[in-house]
């Protein structure tokens, strides 16, 4: 028997957390010093007015290894276990994984999803699928690395506030890319990172220019599973699930809220799109 693990960061309809029993570990964010475990003490919805309201830019931190391994000793020695965290360029949740493997001497593999929100949920989506196929993990392992390579994690940033909160930006920068409607697409990059892929002028060019990148990376989209996460813009979000549905007949597009991880660096009105 497999039992998949993951940490709260994958942003994973509820509903497919429930379909596949997947426990769920969760990160902590601070807002102006008040400690909440995501998605627990803290629904998205909660977490983005506290955040909009906010001066000083959330923080959140990994689980402790402690934490790990104290999840991982609550199954059966011969449970097989397959834990999936954030990219470790991201957040350090990987490296508790593994030190809470070791303090917990369970068995337990230990996978780097190189993503972050709906780009991990989708890797822990297809493993608990092909668990309940029959799948041995190093199967699943296998699959997984070749899924994880080849794929596109697009983020939109509406807003460049945070950014600016987080100090990555100056309040000038900030004021002049408010100033000339500024929007910036971010892409996931080797090693799991984020970096700047184009800067546009509007929302709609935005949307629209995110529609070509797409179209540009001429794939065959009819087996393709396209997820979308959001920071409470869910109108926003299903026009591009129409849009991505009309124009690319994929297999599926899921559409979810982002948690406090990954929506603390979208910001208002920020979407991540993975393929």
């Amino acid at each position: 028997m497999i039992k998949i693990i993951t940490d709260s960061s994958a942003d994973i309809p509820w509903e497919l957390v429930r379909r596949y029993d997947l426990t769920i570990v969760p990160l902590t964010v601070t807002i102006e010093g008040q400690d909440y475990l995501e998605k627990i003490d803290l629904t998205p919805e909660q977490f983005f007015t506290k955040m909009f309201a906010a001066d000083e830019l959330p923080k959140t931190s990994q689980p402790s290894p402690a934490v790990f391994a104290d999840t991982f000793s609550k199954f059966e020695k011969d449970t097989e276990l397959l834990c999936f965290t954030i990219s470790s360029g991201l957040s350090g949740t990987y490296q508790s994984a593994c030190i809470g493997k070791e303090l917990s001497n369970a068995n337990v593999t230990i996978f780097d999803t190189l993503a972050g929100s709906i780009g991990h949920g989708m890797q822990v989506i297809r493993a608990a699928d092909l668990a309940e196929k029959g799948y041995s993990i190093q199967e699943i392992i296998a699959d997984l690395t070749v899924y994880r390579e080849k794929m596109n994690i697009l983020v939109l940033l509406d807003t460049l506030e945070n950014i600016v909160k987080g100090g990555r930006l100056s309040r000038f920068q900030g004021s002049l890319a408010k100033i000339l409607n500024i929007k910036v697409i971010l892409e996931r990059v080797n090693g799991g990172k984020v970096e700047i892929l184009e800067k546009v002028r509007g929302k709609r060019k935005l949307l629209s220019r995110v529609i070509e990148i797409i179209e540009e990376r001429g794939m065959d989209f009819s087996t393709v599973t396209f997820g979308i996460t959001h920071t409470g813009n869910l109108d926003e979000a299903e026009v591009m699930k129409q849009e991505l549905l009309n124009r690319f007949q994929p297999k599926e597009v899921i559409v979810n809220e982002m948690g406090a991880t990954m929506g603390t660096y979208a910001g208002k009105n920020g979407m991540i799109i993975a393929f």
